[in-house]
């Protein structure tokens, strides 16, 4: 019968020493793409992200216009406003956090501050208070704070006259307690 013979190939190294990702079949794009499961679970490996290793400890304030992993330990400030920031399972943060997106599978120590949303895993650990619009605990999680879900802030909320232009405000007597909402003439 006949017999496949296996040609040995030598590892590729180029994508270990430049992160760049060999070229592939001509007509077909190249992304970069981060191959950390977190991230991939959360349908952002598309984007490149700087990753801070298991053995990497970072003290100071740390800030980037790029995503971030965090495997490692940091402890200060991190502020990534417009970007995502994934706490890994080995990731230990002791800091405060502002960032668009914060995944946590690890661990946190301090307060975190998020724009769009803050998602706590399975295996995620929070000691200090929340904040973003969205927050989503899992089963399993472990938080140890308050959360405050407030909405972002609208544009400039326009005057109750103007949603009502006919209504006309009537003075209030002298004295008189003020309940309620405003008086209304003819009310």
């Amino acid at each position: 019968m006949w017999k496949r013979i296996e040609v040995p190939r030598p590892p590729d190294r180029s994508r270990e020493a430049t992160g760049a990702v060999p070229p592939g079949p001509p007509g077909v794009p190249s992304v970069p793409r981060v191959h950390a499961p977190e991230t991939e679970a959360m349908g952002h490996m598309d984007k490149e992200a700087f990753n801070v290793g298991k053995s990497v400890v970072f003290k100071g304030e740390l800030s980037g216009s790029e995503d971030l992993v965090v495997e490692g330990t940091v402890e200060g400030k991190v502020e990534l406003r417009e970007h995502v920031l994934t706490v890994g399972s080995h990731g230990k943060l002791k800091a405060e956090v502002f960032a668009k997106i914060v995944i946590v599978l690890g661990e946190v120590v301090g307060n975190i501050t998020a724009s769009e949303k803050v998602e706590l895993r399975e295996s995620g650990s929070v000691d200090g208070d929340v904040t973003a619009p969205r927050v989503g605990i899992a089963e399993g999680a472990h938080l140890r704070g308050s959360v405050d879900m407030q909405k972002k802030p609208a544009v400039a909320a326009a005057p109750a006259q103007a949603a009502k232009p006919d209504a006309k405000l009537a003075p209030l007597p002298a004295g008189a307690p003020v309940q309620g909402g405003p008086r209304v003439a003819g009310a």
